[in-house]
């Protein structure tokens, strides 16, 4: 019994440590790993030990060839290697995924088993990154709150949307919301967005409010829209028409409806006095509208009308507009907040200008230098009484001025910025969006009075520092908005802006793209960024391909524009690739045509200092006397000048460049201020007439005088050596002509041989005997032309003619024609010289009088062919 009992103690007690043992295997994330930092510390070591392990082998090359000689060092690489390979397989299927890495029948295993590492890689790399996502709280699979038939959106982390962890809170990263198939908002517009290459003209045409009435070009609608020239005229033409048909009302289109208004603008005590700040409502106890009609804007205005003051924010949307757009307007008062929808009611926002432009209310704003140009461009909306907190907080001297630093300093807020980037033309919008875009405007009025109690303690109670943010606000509100207007040289501001170096043919591609860009991007109402941006042109200029798919190659992704005029942008490369080429400075430098004015050469120049100067030693010029220097178009024609002209003042700058001999009016103005400021170190150079001596003048004269007589003498000289072979010429044609006369006038008196045969044949006719010259002795032959001249006017008479006698055939000679060869003949005959190889030939060298020499070639023959 007791030996029993022993053995069930003994069995309960290891059923206890092995249930111990099993709750700690469940309770730990891996067997022997409490956690995962523990199973990751290990990890990391068996992953170093295994590299320091593999650096040690052997490398490849000789080292391996000699180990591997050995056959146990081949066996222990074998084995090792079968077991990785083994591994390697049961890793690849646990994530399914091929595993056939010991498969060697394959003449290209090798390649196979690599290839299957690699994707398996990938693989594995990928469900890493999902379940890092998921550790880290972004999960994948959640859809966002957004209408089912929009496309879910992008999560981009980088360094430009990350929030810093200084706050203490986990890094958060913004939200990029967007809608790829949303339909374009400017299709519902009733009056279409004019993206001409015009100045803006103001859309206002009733004006609340007014102490001076709307000028006459805006409230008569004839004049604003009579445009005949539009029928029959280019676009670009009939505007320009329009604006020079309507010069008479040219300072009523482009000025500030409200200018006297707001010049003329008191700021009300009881705004200057220091206010007791009133708390904000929650956000859940305060009432938010929707307004998207008509009526419910009627009624926000008369709600406005009858406040104080009211805070206002507005949402704009510009990637997929050349102009923008807006498309919300916020504006909170102290009980209740209200959202426009700005697109749906686009055209009559223009009501709000009643409360807008009351001076009695006072709109509050931050950072308004854009608000102010949006509301007018799209609604013809302006702001009187406007103040705006980003000035307040600059006045304050704050760490950082953005609305959620005023939030977070003031409120204790954390502003979400995650929809910061979010396309605010979806309709409708989701509630996250309705909430970010609430919280701009619902703690601002708390804000106001916040800033305005702190800028008056800060200044000791006195309204100065406060009344200098009204007067900011103002020049604020003052703003008028101011179309892009592209001219040929706007590419010159964004080329420098890039900092790179191009040249000719760049930089004309550089300009042909971005006029191109700006024309179509106004034609279909995209931004320039999504026409073609910046640094896919700066690629396409500086690459310049030949072939439309080069200029795809260098855009990813390619822009839908890009792609659809591939062909119009390959022209326009092709065009510059004709261009020589030319560094742009020079080229730039060609292109003025005038030589740009150089500055004074003198350094030192500066206010009235004569206190060591006398008066005498000051020239006293007026400006009818200054000598003025003629005008040159072009630097390399700039001719010397003259000893007299470089007697002038070294103030005065000689005028390098004039179109006109006559100086302008303004010149003439400048030149006169010039003359009122007087060099302080004059008493330091040397004058015109006083410190030179009259020894210098007279060298100076002497040295002139004889530069002058050495180049008389030289010029003498020269003229006498042209004289002298002139003559000589001349004397040498007299001779030759002499020379030929003479000869002429004896061949004259020379009978020629076929008159003097006519002659013995009408003697006797005996055959003219042969005479032996005299030693020394020679007729002269005459020249051919010589010959002709004189035959031509002598007329010789034929000889008589013979009776006919057949020729004797025997008395001739008939071995010539024999086969052998008569030894007699030494003409030269070529065949001679053809005979077979190793017979010698009989012929002699040939006749003396002979220049060819009679040899032997060899070049024919096989055996004299070069060897390979």
């Amino acid at each position: 019994m007791d030996s029993s009992k022993s053995k069930d103690s003994t069995n309960s007690g290891l059923q206890e440590t092995n249930s111990d043992i099993n709750d700690e295997e469940k309770n730990d994330l891996c067997p022997g790993f409490k956690d995962a930092d523990a199973f990751v510390k290990y990890g990391l070591g068996a992953v170093l030990s295994a590299t320091k392990a593999s650096a040690g082998l052997p490398q490849t090359g000789d080292e391996y060839d000699f180990y591997r000689s050995f056959p146990g060092f081949q066996e222990f690489c074998e084995s090792q290697g079968d077991k990785l390979l083994h591994c390697m397989s049961q890793i690849m299927q646990h994530h399914g995924c091929r595993s056939r890495m010991r498969d060697r029948n394959k003449l290209t295993g090798l390649e196979e088993r690599f290839d299957l590492v690699v994707d398996s890689n990938d693989v594995i790399l990928e469900r890493v990154g999902i379940l890092l996502d998921e550790a880290d709280g972004v999960n994948r699979n959640q859809q966002p709150v957004m209408p089912a038939e929009f496309q879910p959106p992008k999560i981009v982390v980088s360094s430009w949307n990350r929030m810093g962890s200084s706050s203490g809170s986990r890094s958060e990263t913004f939200r990029l919301l967007q809608a790829k198939n949303i339909a374009r908002p400017q299709m519902k517009f009733k009056e279409k967005v004019d993206n001409s290459n015009t100045p803006f003209i103001p859309k206002i045409f009733i004006k609340p409010n007014a102490v001076k009435p709307l000028p006459s070009y805006f409230t008569n609608k004839q004049i604003r829209k009579e445009r005949p020239e539009d029928l029959d005229v280019p676009a670009a033409l009939a505007d320009f028409i329009h604006q020079q048909r309507t010069q008479e009302h040219v300072e009523d289109m482009f000025a500030h409806p409200y200018q006297y208004e707001l010049d003329h603008l008191t700021i009300q005590e009881s705004v200057l006095s220091k206010p007791e700040p009133q708390m904000y409502k929650p956000l859940t106890e305060t009432k938010c509208s929707f307004i998207d009609t008509l009526d419910d804007l009627v009624a926000l205005n008369e709600k406005l009308c009858k406040l104080s003051e009211f805070a206002v924010d507005l949402e704009h949307h510009s990637y997929r507009s050349f102009l923008g757009l807006t498309c919300l307007i916020q504006i909170s008062s102290r009980e209740e907040d209200f959202i426009i929808d700005a697109i749906e009611l686009r055209s009559e926002l223009y009501i709000l200008n009643e409360a807008f432009t009351d001076p009695a209310i006072v709109k509050v704003f931050h950072g308004a230098d854009s608000d102010i140009e949006w509301l007018q461009r799209d609604f013809g909306l302006y702001v009187v009484n406007l103040f705006d907190t980003h000035q307040a907080s600059r006045a304050l001297n704050l760490a950082r001025h953005s609305l959620d630093q005023l939030l977070k300093h003031f409120c204790n807020v954390n502003s979400e910025k995650r929809y910061q980037l979010a396309d605010w033309r979806i309709r409708p919008l989701p509630d996250e969006m309705v909430q970010y875009a609430r919280m701009d405007t619902h703690y601002l009025l708390y804000i106001y009075d916040c800033v305005r109690v702190q800028l008056l303690d800060f200044n000791h109670g006195q309204p100065g520092l406060l009344q200098s943010v009204w007067n900011k606000s103002k020049d604020i509100s003052l703003k008028k908005y101011t179309k892009p207007i592209f001219t040929e040289e706007s590419y010159l501001e964004l080329q420098r802006k890039q900092k790179r170096s191009f040249n000719t043919q760049q930089l004309t591609a550089f300009r042909l793209l971005f006029a191109w860009r700006d024309k179509l991007a106004r034609q279909e109402d995209e931004s320039t960024g999504f026409t073609l941006p910046t640094h896919m042109m700066n690629k396409i200029s500086e690459e310049l391909p030949k072939e439309p798919q080069g200029i795809i190659a260098c855009c990813n992704p390619v822009p839908p524009l890009v792609r659809q005029q591939v062909n119009e942008l390959h022209l326009l490369v092709q065009q510059a690739r004709e261009m020589p080429l030319l560094k742009a400075e020079i080229a730039a430098e060609k292109k003025k045509g005038l030589t740009p004015i150089k500055k004074p050469e003198v350094t030192m120049f500066g206010p009235h200092d004569t206190s060591r100067v006398s008066e005498s030693d000051l020239q006293h010029c007026s400006p009818d006397e200054l000598p003025v220097k003629q005008g040159v178009l072009f630097a390399d024609d700039e001719p010397k000048m003259d000893v007299d002209v470089q007697k002038t003042s070294g103030l005065m700058a000689a005028a390098k460049i004039t179109q006109f001999e006559s100086l302008s009016v303004a010149q003439m103005k400048a030149r006169r201020i010039i003359e009122c400021f007087e060099n302080p170190f004059r008493m330091y150079l040397p004058s015109s007439d006083v410190h030179i001596s009259k020894n210098a003048k007279l060298i100076c004269v002497i040295s002139k005088r004889w530069k002058l007589l050495s180049m008389e003498q030289q010029q003498k000289e020269l003229e006498a050596k042209k004289e002298a072979n002139k003559k000589a010429k001349e004397e040498a044609k007299e001779r030759t002509k002499k020379a030929k006369q003479s000869y002429q006038e004896s061949l004259q008196n020379v009978a020629t041989v076929r008159q003097q045969a006519a002659e013995s044949a009408k003697g006797g006719g005996k055959k003219r005997e042969r005479v032996a010259s005299e030693v020394g002795e020679s007729t002269p032959k005459p020249s051919k032309k010589q010959m002709k001249s004189a035959e031509k006017p002598q007329k010789t008479e034929p000889p008589p003619k013979d009776s006919f006698k057949p020729f004797d055939y025997s008395q001739s000679d008939l071995k010539v024609f024999a086969g052998t060869k008569s030894k007699d003949n030494t003409q030269f005959d070529p065949n001679r010289q053809k005979t077979a190889r190793g017979q010698k030939s009989n012929s002699g060298a040939g006749n003396r009088s002979m220049s060819y020499m009679a040899g032997k070639s060899d070049r024919g023959f096989r055996h004299n062919w070069p060897k390979r």
